[in-house]
């Protein structure tokens, strides 16, 4: 069942953020614009690249009003001497959620139940929480974070713009399209 236009199922856990243990339930996910990246595991190979990228997005996503949460099945201790340890995770200023009892994972359906590890999934939330885009990626599969700022601009701007949609490899700025009878068939 697709999680589009889903509201963010409650949820309350323990993450690594700025040197400090904090708190983070779905409540966090309202007011703003919000990325949630699940991942399989710290310490591992695809992982610290796809996350370290996502770090090379953080300025322009926090310009455009998003907060990031990467999530996996680890504890916000082991996030935080993966921290420590790592260069690549080191760079790291987003929120790092400790999901070790699965919930969240479950809450958004990327579980891999027979591994217990998360799947690579990305999820924009609106500022209602409610779920805007999602992609789920095979494990060997890495994300490429520029492509999630440019689905967030979009996402934006058709929450700020009703009536109107954003067409394949839309771009800030470029022509969008209004749905009408007048569109049918000519597109």
């Amino acid at each position: 069942m697709s999680l589009i236009g889903k509201e963010v199922k409650p949820f309350k856990a323990q993450a690594y953020h700025n040197g400090e243990f904090i708190q983070v339930t779905e409540e966090d996910l309202k007011g703003k614009w919000s990325v949630v990246c699940f991942y399989p595991a710290d310490f591992s190979f695809v992982c610290p690249t796809e996350l370290e990228d996502l770090q090379n997005q953080y300025a322009t996503l926090k310009e455009l009003g998003v907060e990031v949460y990467s999530v996996s099945t680890d504890t916000h201790f082991t996030h935080k001497a993966w921290h420590d340890h790592s260069e690549a995770i080191n760079k790291i200023e987003y929120i790092m959620v400790g999901d070790p009892s699965q919930q969240i994972c479950r809450n958004f359906d990327v579980l891999n139940e027979e591994e217990g590890l998360a799947d690579r999934g990305t999820f924009i939330i609106d500022p209602d929480g409610i779920v805007q885009a999602v992609e789920i990626n095979a494990d060997g599969i890495g994300r490429d974070a520029s492509i999630l700022v440019n689905k967030i601009k979009a996402a934006q701007y058709v929450r700020n713009n009703p009536g109107e949609v954003c067409p394949a490899k839309w771009q800030e700025g470029t022509t969008t399209l209004k749905p009408s009878l007048d569109l049918v068939g000519k597109i």
